[in-house]
């Protein structure tokens, strides 16, 4: 599954990263590569708990990056 997730660093310098499509579900990294790993974790116990609850999960998304030479 795919989901998009915005990644920014905050006052202090840590990369925090969240996903829209999964209100709630936020992690952060002293890196961003640790940042996306972490939400990546955070992710996945997300989706185990909304199953775990009998909740809908959220569809996946499907996106393209288009580039535009000008």
């Amino acid at each position: 599954m795919r989901y998009r997730v915005l990644i920014e660093p905050d006052e202090d310098g840590v990369f925090v990263a969240e996903v829209p499509a999964l209100p709630g579900c936020v992690s952060q990294g002293q890196t961003r590569s640790e940042a996306i790993q972490n939400i990546k974790e955070a992710i996945e116990g997300y989706l185990e708990s909304l199953q775990a609850h009998g909740e809908p999960v959220p569809p996946s998304i499907s996106e393209e990056v288009v580039d535009i030479n000008p």
